[in-house]
């Protein structure tokens, strides 16, 4: 295969941004397209074959794109631009940098990351209920909550309600002091450390203590009608059947509901089912409900999250794989060594 070189212009004010500390990403790039870069006086040589040339180019050309928009660059973009690029679908970051949601109270813009956190906006603008399954760090919780926020502040809906189940990763309410609000705090920790940085503390406590923001368990939305509200249920996973019926059969008119959870990472009591899970089967055929399906491409948390979750369904993968091939195995020998069992069986029954 032929060697090739071209050259690539970077603007001298976006040179820091595009490439990195430390030339960080420019080695990022070398390593995963097997191109060689030299960067002199304004200008990229990057070396190699036809293919990979070419989608180096295409890959700093979106970064340059983007850091002329005003974005810092991060690994993530980076990394991503290039999973894009082994697709051929480069311009997409472009445009998933156009969608801005609403900006944190430091000023800094919120948007989608990646195509699978566009498509879930876009779902949550379309439809009244929303589902968005997918591992840590996809911005389920974090964009749902910017949506709702916007929603507020340009009178869309008269109140946001955030609720979660107070379900413990392997310990016990009991353990901790205080009362019962005191004692499921915590639990919801992560949905107050979202108002705070997306309205501000003094925002959210204004707003809380004249009922508009509520943050609260589950279980204290049974018997309640939820109208002209934004409502997101988060870790949803951890609730049973009878909760998440319960959940969906409060919201009342003018309401946009967001359900968020990560299917992999249940609490519940050994065999008992998930709501997120049931809920997702029995409402696929209604049209007015969307579900996003955040995969681990959309991670954008650090890197090594990425590579965790990827691990992990890789590990999962096979154990599924081996505990379906030990069984047929196990299933075969049962046949073949007691074949005479089913014929008993079946004798024996009375009429």
């Amino acid at each position: 295969m032929s060697i090739v070189e071209t050259m690539i212009d970077i603007p001298m004010n976006h040179e820091k941004n595009v490439f990195g500390q430390f030339d960080a990403y420019i080695k990022l790039i070398e390593r995963n397209l097997n191109v060689t870069i030299v960067s002199r006086n304004g200008e990229l040589k990057v070396i190699g074959n036809q293919e990979n040339v070419s989608k180096a180019k295409s890959v700093f050309l979106q970064l340059i794109e983007l850091s002329k928009r005003g974005n810092t660059i991060t690994e993530q973009n980076v990394t991503y631009a290039l999973a894009l690029s082994a697709e051929n679908k480069e311009s997409q970051i472009v445009e998933i940098d156009s969608d801005l949601i609403c900006n944190t109270i430091q000023g800094r813009p919120i948007k989608p990351k990646t195509m699978g956190q566009k498509q879930y906006v876009d779902q949550m603008r379309k439809k009244m209920i929303v589902f968005g399954v997918g591992p840590a760090g996809t911005g389920k919780t974090y964009l749902a909550m910017a949506m709702g926020i916007n929603a507020f502040k340009n009178d869309e809906v008269s109140k946001i309600i955030l609720t979660r189940p107070a379900i413990e990763a392997g310990e016990k309410l009991g353990f901790l002091p205080g009362d019962l609000q005191s004692k499921v705090d915590p639990y919801l920790r992560p949905l107050y450390d979202a108002l705070y940085q997306i309205m501000g503390p003094d925002s959210y406590l204004k707003n809380a203590e004249k009922g508009l923001i509520e943050v609260a368990p589950l279980a204290y939305m049974r018997g309640r009608t939820l109208d002209n509200a934004f409502i997101i249920l988060d870790e949803a996973q951890n609730t049973t059947p009878a909760q998440m019926k319960m959940f969906l059969t409060r919201i009342g008119f003018g309401s946009k509901v967001v359900i968020t959870g990560d299917l992999t990472q249940k609490d519940l009591p050994a065999g008992t089912s998930s709501g997120l899970e049931q809920a997702l089967k029995v409402l696929e055929r209604v049209e007015e409900i969307g579900v996003s399906h955040l995969t681990n491409q959309d991670v954008v948390r650090h890197p090594l999250v990425q590579k965790i979750v990827k691990a992990y369904d890789t590990y999962e993968e096979k154990q599924a794989a081996w505990n379906d091939r030990r069984k047929k195995i196990e299933d075969k020998t049962d046949k073949t060594t007691y074949p005479h069992i089913k014929k008993k069986s079946k004798s024996n029954k009375r009429g």
